[in-house]
């Protein structure tokens, strides 16, 4: 199945976290940070959103500083997604 986000939408795939601290100590599940660090999957078309004329900037394939708790998390076949607009993205990570 395939998803195509609307207006000023984003479809991203959060990356994994952090297993072990930079130390080598082995994080148990309670004490791993939610990632912010995903990658583009879809991008909506832009347009008028809410009387405003959205350009989209962010492309598919990037990786991209997402707000923490922004979006609507969504699970098809088995892999989670996150849907959120454009600007709930902080960064584009090179």
């Amino acid at each position: 199945m395939k998803i195509k986000p609307l207006a000023d939408r984003v479809v991203i795939k959060m990356t994994e976290a952090e297993e072990t601290t930079k130390s080598g100590i082995i994080l148990t599940g309670n004490a791993k940070e939610k990632p912010q660090i995903a990658e583009i999957v879809e991008v909506g078309p832009g347009g008028m959103v809410d009387g405003n004329e959205v350009k989209m900037t962010v492309k598919k394939g990037q990786k991209v500083l997402a707000s923490k708790y922004a979006g609507t998390e969504v699970k098809i076949d088995g892999v989670e997604y996150t849907i959120l607009r454009q600007s709930d993205l902080l960064a584009i990570v090179e």
